[in-house]
């Protein structure tokens, strides 16, 4: 698998468990209002995205953390939320269901007593098919995570009542969008569509809402890759090595911070989107 932003159908997630949001005992209705400003990240408890979420902590941030079906913290997110003070919360909302998606943006805005400054749309879902094996079924579901939901909670972010400070949206593409092949095609299509969303938005919400991108490469590593197949895979890479996931959170951050930038999909990926690859990462160097 080329992007590991999301989560593989039927995997079952390694992290530990831990207690919910940093709030009094018995505390009710919004956190207090802060002035630090405050990201919503999907899928953003684990894997690059629990990553993503732990760089914007480091970097001052307040965070709604989304998960699809919980939000129990990667262990070294739950460390760097205690050791920067992070004021934050967890949300857990079916994507499955891109209506959902849409009342997110006002869950996060009625629990924080504001609206998100920054929304990263990190969350998303691949299957091993191809053009000979996928289903309407994949399609669609597909779809519904991985761009319908994102589309949905920009609608959201754009029309929620805020400020005139600087608001923006990331959204985590995949650098296979240049140079797509037939693996996983319904996660493919589903990607190639939020790039379009991204272009899109960043136009017709301009001057309000910047919106720009970010394609990983291969990162964090599945079950699915050894060792000695990952050094081979570096070789690939123009660059002649893989892009480190904190990279990929450095390049939310820029773009986070970057008023005069929109409509922009920024590629941490070793140089891999300059080149066509066969088949997905996982089915070579073997």
């Amino acid at each position: 698998m080329n992007d590991v932003t999301g989560e593989a159908e039927g995997a079952e997630p390694a992290y530990r468990p831990i207690g919910g949001a940093k709030k009094d005992a018995g505390a009710t209705g919004p956190l207090p209002l802060a002035s630090r400003r405050l990201a919503l990240v999907t899928g953003g408890h684990r894997r690059l995205g629990g990553i993503i979420s732990a760089a914007l902590a480091q970097a001052g941030y307040s965070l709604a953390i989304h998960g699809s079906h919980d939000t129990r913290l990667d262990s070294h997110l739950a460390i760097a939320l205690e050791e920067n003070g992070a004021e934050w919360e967890g949300f857990v909302v079916d994507f499955a269901d891109p209506e959902a998606a849409e009342e997110l943006v006002a869950q996060v805005a009625e629990r924080f007593g504001r609206p998100p400054d920054l929304l990263v749309n990190s969350a998303a879902i691949f299957g091993q098919d191809r053009i000979d094996s996928v289903t309407a079924d994949d399609l669609m579901r597909h779809y519904a995570v991985n761009c319908a939901a994102p589309a949905m909670l920009t609608k959201a972010f754009a029309t929620v009542p805020a400020g005139t400070g600087d608001r923006c949206i990331v959204n985590i593409l995949d650098q296979r969008i240049d140079h797509p092949h037939g693996d996983q095609l319904a996660y493919t299509l589903s990607k190639l569509a939020l790039a379009g969303l991204t272009k899109t938005a960043a136009s017709s919400l301009a001057p309000q809402v910047r919106v720009n991108a970010v394609a990983p490469g291969l990162t964090i590593a599945t079950p699915d890759y050894d060792a000695e197949q990952m050094a081979r895979l570096e070789q690939l890479m123009p660059l002649g090595r893989l892009p480190q996931a904190e990279q990929i959170a450095q390049a939310v951050l820029y773009l986070a911070g970057a008023t005069a930038v929109t409509g922009q999909t920024l590629y941490v990926d070793g140089g891999a989107h300059m080149r066509s690859y066969d088949q997905d990462f996982m089915h070579l160097c073997r």
